[in-house]
């Protein structure tokens, strides 16, 4: 069986930034690290590092996801989800914090009960990571065979990596995405972390979000309010 949480860590760099096991989901679940400290798991890359390149990788938001890991994707989506709620103003609405990690609905947490269903979202996670990344076209054969050998590399078991391959193989699938995704809350988190993995000046991948976001029916106020945890 996959191990969801490792390839997510793997996935967004901050598999690389731990040490003596402790890894850096767990690391922020114990409320421990500054801010500096996610924007460093960020810009180590992980997989997605080897998909955007890593200097688009640095221009790009999502510093505490890539810190962070699932948890702190689930963290920002349910931060994003309450401030809409509650009807703030999103240019002065809070944003997620590592103290956040410790008060989420389960509902915005990738398996969260280890169940099926829970690692199945957290694969349509990755998925939706990967064909973000995919948006503008710019991997060809040559890049992709590049990404599969780092990611021969990786310490990752063969299930996780032969997910990774499959998926980068595969022509983006919006339907399959959507048809995956159960509820606001998911559909919150999948756009977050399709958003974190999206260059939004490059035009191409700012209507492949737009797209995920009308396809996912979310209003464009709880749109703006995730947009506002990763700008």
């Amino acid at each position: 069986m996959i191990d969801t949480n490792r390839l997510f860590e793997q996935f967004l760099g901050s598999g690389q930034n731990t040490s003596q096991g402790q890894a850096g989901m767990g690391g922020m679940g114990q409320g421990g690290a500054g801010k500096g400290s996610f924007v460093k798991g960020a810009a180590a890359g992980g997989i997605l590092g080897l998909l955007v390149g890593n200097k688009k990788m640095r221009k790009m938001a999502g510093g505490m996801i890539g810190y962070g890991g699932a948890a702190a994707a689930g963290a920002l989506a349910y931060k994003a989800y309450q401030n809409w709620q509650q009807g703030k103003q999103v240019a002065t609405a809070p944003v997620a914090s590592p103290a956040d990690m410790n008060n989420v609905d389960p509902k915005f947490l990738p398996n969260a009960d280890h169940s099926p269903a829970s690692q199945n979202f957290s694969l349509t996670l990755i998925t939706a990571m990967i064909a973000a990344a995919k948006a503008d076209g710019h991997i060809d054969a040559q890049e992709q065979s590049a990404i599969f050998e780092q990611v021969e590399k990786m310490a990752l078991d063969a299930e996780s990596k032969g997910f990774v391959f499959d998926a980068l193989r595969k022509p983006v699938d919006l339907d399959a995405l959507v048809a995956a995704t159960q509820g606001i809350e998911q559909a919150s988190e999948l756009y977050l972390v399709s958003r974190a993995a999206i260059d939004v000046d490059h035009p191409a991948e700012r209507a492949y979000l737009e797209v995920l976001a009308h396809r996912l029916q979310l209003p464009a106020e709880l749109v703006a309010h995730l947009d506002h945890q990763l700008a």
